[in-house]
């Protein structure tokens, strides 16, 4: 890839949106582990019993066609394949009583199982 392309692609965003909760908490759990090479990246694959379901993990590998954008100084990525299933969603953190972690509310999502661990 020549450094021109490299400039258009990092250029290029994704629709995915992080609340400030999210992208503290995510950033916050790279500091711990004193890791500023990494970024978090959100992923949909096949599985799960309703089609598809997502992955968040942090990356430090940057694949060809992948999107980026940056909250709060946490660098988020996309793949190309994943993009247009992630439109519109927001990731979330939550820390209450009932439950703590992260979640994402996904308008593209048409369905899901009884295990709520995927979609379709």
């Amino acid at each position: 890839m020549t450094v021109e392309n490299a400039t258009s692609v990092e250029n290029e965003t994704h629709g995915v949106v992080l609340t400030d909760a999210a992208a503290l908490k995510a950033r916050s759990l790279l500091e711990q582990e004193g890791r500023d090479d990494m970024h978090l990246r959100i992923q949909v694959q096949p599985g799960g019993c309703a089609g598809l379901r997502y992955q968040l993990y942090f990356d430090d590998r940057v694949v060809d066609g992948d999107l980026f954008r940056e909250f709060h100084g946490l660098k988020v990525g996309v793949d190309r394949m994943s993009a247009p299933y992630l439109d519109g969603a927001v990731i979330d953190f939550v820390d209450t009583i009932e439950k703590q972690g992260f979640t994402i509310d996904n308008p593209n999502a048409t369905g899901s199982c009884a295990c709520g661990d995927s979609f379709n």
